[in-house]
């Protein structure tokens, strides 16, 4: 495999291919790839002009939208790494990326810029630059060539269970990612895909085939339009969609209330949080011709495995773990013990000594091409989320779960495992039990003092009494609430909006 390659190479081969088709359609703003080929070539021109040079690291606060892909293009195409920041983050949270990526240039939006002015961490970087398009700066350049393991993008992990990872993407590994991932979607030339996901419209680009950008504000999924955005579907003839749980699940719940009708749409894919049967349901019912899959996987490892909703809803059982399906052909998984420190391997008998036997619980770990071997100066997060053997490289994803018959099956994160009385008790198999109990939004459980407390946050005009008459109905292998507390919001993870943010439940508790 040849070890000098630019990333950004697919793109400029789709738009060699298709210059005509449209690459990305934004709110009333379409673009074809002729046109962004252009603008991606004027915007490199313009970044050389303002001193931004190979190697060097650019923090890009740019919303989804034609811009953020012409800026990112651009810094690819010249050799620079694109650091990219989620745009629900806060003034805390940024400084904490600044802190770690130690940026050469920052690139934002009017709000970002305004943000950014009471940040002493941004003020500290060198060039500040607009996000809109400056022309006049044509150019004929052809894409630097850069080893394959030469950093392409710095991305951040959720740091919901401390400061946020620096997620080392190199051109090499967005190669081996977009293999899988179109592989996986089976992404094809000319078809028009709706994705409130970015790194899947990066991919996208790379295959010739169309994006349409969600009418949806990433950092405000609480206020989320889905009729406006079904109207958007229809109107395009959108044949897939990708996007989170909430993201899904609020688009399916406005069909079946509305009675929608999308006669184009083939496929739909979701991930970035556990997809429990009850919900996988409301997805079937409101999209029942559609294929739908449900993919795990990381921000380290994407995907991991996979699951069609059909069969999820056919072998819902749960007694002991949800099936996320089997691993994908691209990755090797196993299960290890549960450590909760770091774990060095000096040989491979030293390794398969951690590993579990077919059936029992214990962490779920991948290796593989599209697996990330490394973080952004972060040695810590390296040797902790990292087992490497004899040259090989096996990300601890921090799951737990166990394999039958090489299917996967997940009970959870390991941080929020409970132990009582030399019993293991998965607040996962909870939250999904909860989530068949009519009435019940969300719920989780918490552990104090040896006592298992429920939480429950309920839809309203339903009875809490019945509700409590469910949770007395409580059978193996769950074990008895000793106590139920009622919240009218629970806190989720600020990316996909799916996930229960446990620190900050036990916080508002």
């Amino acid at each position: 495999m040849e070890k000098n390659f630019n990333i950004v190479d697919l793109f400029f081969d789709a738009a060699g291919k298709y210059p005509q088709h449209l690459a990305i359609i934004d709110k009333k703003r379409r673009i074809t790839f002729l046109e962004l080929k252009n603008e991606v070539q004027e915007t490199a021109g313009y970044f050389l002009k303002k001193g931004i040079r190979h190697g060097d690291r650019v923090l890009v606060f740019v919303p989804m939208s034609i811009d953020l892909y012409r800026i990112v293009l651009a810094l690819l195409k010249i050799g620079a790494v694109a650091v990219f920041l989620d745009e629900w983050v806060n003034k805390k949270r940024m400084e904490e990326c600044c802190k770690v990526a130690q940026c050469h240039a920052f690139i934002g939006v009017f709000k970002a810029s305004l943000l950014s002015f009471f940040s002493s961490e941004v003020r500290q970087i060198s060039i500040h630059l607009g996000a809109k398009f400056i022309s006049g700066f044509k150019n004929n350049l052809t894409a630097i060539p850069v080893h394959t393991d030469h950093t392409a993008l710095i991305t951040f992990t959720t740091g919901s269970t401390g400061t946020p990872k620096a997620a080392k993407r190199t051109h090499g590994f967005l190669r081996e990612q977009f293999k899988v991932l179109v592989e996986r979607m089976n992404t094809q030339p000319g078809e028009i895909s709706l994705t409130a996901l970015p790194i899947v419209l990066l991919i996208n680009l790379a295959a010739g085939s169309t994006s349409l950008i969600a009418g949806y504000k990433a950092g405000n999924p609480g206020k989320m339009n889905a009729g406006e955005i079904l109207n958007q579907i229809n109107f395009y003839k959108v044949s897939s969609i990708t996007g989170s749980p909430f993201f899904i699940k609020q688009l399916a719940k406005c069909v079946i209330h509305q009675q929608v009708k999308l006669p184009a749409l083939k496929k739909i894919f979701t991930g970035g949080a556990p997809v429990f049967p009850a919900e996988a349901k409301i997805y079937k019912s409101a999209f029942p011709k559609t294929e739908i899959e449900v993919i795990y996987g990381s921000t380290e490892a994407e995907p991991i495995s996979s699951i069609n909703a059909e069969q999820l809803i056919k072998e819902d059982s749960m007694a002991k773990g949800l099936n996320v399906g089997y691993p994908d052909r691209n990755a090797e998984v196993k299960i290890i013990k549960l450590e909760n420190g770091m774990i060095n391997c000096a040989d491979k008998d030293a390794f398969e000594k951690l590993v579990l036997p077919a059936g029992t619980i214990g962490e779920i770990i991948v290796s593989g091409p599209h697996v990330l071997d490394a973080y952004f100066n972060n040695e810590k997060a390296l040797k902790q989320n990292k087992i490497f053997v004899e040259g090989k490289c096996w990300h601890r994803t921090g799951d737990c779960g166990f394999q039958i018959d090489n299917k996967l099956f997940l009970t959870g994160r390991c941080n929020t495992l409970i132990y009582i009385n030399h019993k293991i008790i998965s607040p996962f198999l909870y939250e999904n039990y909860f989530q068949t109990i009519a009435g019940v939004s969300a719920g989780t459980i918490l552990e104090k003092e040896g006592q298992i407390i429920a939480v429950i946050e309920c839809l309203p005009g339903f009875s809490k009494n019945e509700i409590i008459e469910k949770l007395q109905k409580i059978k193996e292998p769950l074990v008895p609430v000793h106590s139920i507390k009622w919240i009218s919001k629970m806190p989720r993870d600020p990316r996909h909006y799916s996930k229960i943010d446990y620190e900050k439940l036990r916080h508002l508790l």
